[in-house]
């Protein structure tokens, strides 16, 4: 198993899946600047990775991610990581006109956008509270499990901030305008079960079964054709941004690719020949 500095992100690969384990408990996980850049990396390697079919995000103690840690180290790059002292931009001094822009677009847009990009599908396993870019890295995910206690919350309101890491982009995806603009406007806590009933996540456990749900299904992904997956991944996410005619376009792109995948090859002969197929990923 390796770890980030003072093993603050956990790893490991097992069965083809990449586990990435947040691993500061005592803070809810807050994220810092060395967290982010390490599961940025994980997600990076994940894509380049054959031997990596799958990943899980999901965190120890009580806590999947508090949203960005405001108490100590460098800014994730959060509109709430300056929090902590006087703003300054890259030179020193006071903060000038595109800093936070600057900050947010390389630093918490850069977190989200990697899960979102990430060749191979990437699960959420949320164990507890999921605030702020803490419930923006388990939306981005492609599928969310959360334990019975776990709570997501639009935070940002509360500290007079607007939502950043894709916040904005993502909810609305998922639970339509009006909706989004409620749980932003307000900053409530929305417990799991009412979670999944608005479409934010998959499946709720109770807590003692999450790894092992989440351990079943990242396999199971494992399993799967991989490359036709991470192109079905981006035929949905695309199609939510462009019109019917983009759409239909890279889905016939997407096709002629994967028809050259040994996967998809063998995925036609075991349906001829009536016995289960056998996919390597590749």
């Amino acid at each position: 198993m390796t770890a980030a500095p003072e093993d603050t992100v956990l790893h490991r690969t097992e069965n083809n899946v990449s586990w990435i384990t947040l691993n500061r408990p005592e803070a809810m996980n807050a994220v810092t600047w060395a967290q982010r850049e390490r599961v940025i990396a994980l997600l990076a390697d994940a894509s380049a990775d054959p031997a990596v079919r799958a990943v899980v995000l999901t965190a120890t103690g009580k806590g999947f991610c508090a949203g960005a840690d405001l108490r100590g180290g460098p800014a994730t790059g959060s509109a709430t990581g300056p929090a902590t002292g006087p703003a300054t931009g890259s030179g020193g001094g006071d903060r000038v006109a595109g800093d936070v822009a600057r900050t947010i677009r390389l630093g918490a847009q850069r977190l989200i956008t990697a899960v979102l990009d990430c060749e191979k599908p990437v699960l959420a396993a949320v164990n507890g509270t999921a605030a702020g870019i803490g419930s923006h890295l388990a939306l981005a995910c492609d599928l969310v499990i959360a334990a019975e206690g776990a709570r997501f919350i639009e935070v940002f309101v509360r500290r007079g901030l607007v939502p950043d890491g894709g916040g904005a982009y993502l909810l609305p995806r998922l639970v339509g305008p009006q909706k989004a603009k409620e749980l932003m406007f307000f900053g409530d806590a929305v417990p799991a079960a009412e979670a999944a009933r608005l479409g934010l996540v998959n499946k709720v456990v109770a807590a003692e079964e999450l790894r092992d749900t989440a351990r079943e299904w990242a396999e199971r992904l494992a399993q799967g054709p991989t490359r036709a997956i991470a192109m079905t991944k981006q035929l949905v996410n695309a199609s939510l941004d462009g019109d019917r005619a983009a759409a239909l376009a890279a889905e016939a792109t997407a096709q002629e690719i994967n028809m050259t995948t040994a996967d998809a090859n063998e995925g036609v002969a075991s349906f001829v020949e009536r016995r289960t197929p056998k996919y390597l990923g590749r």
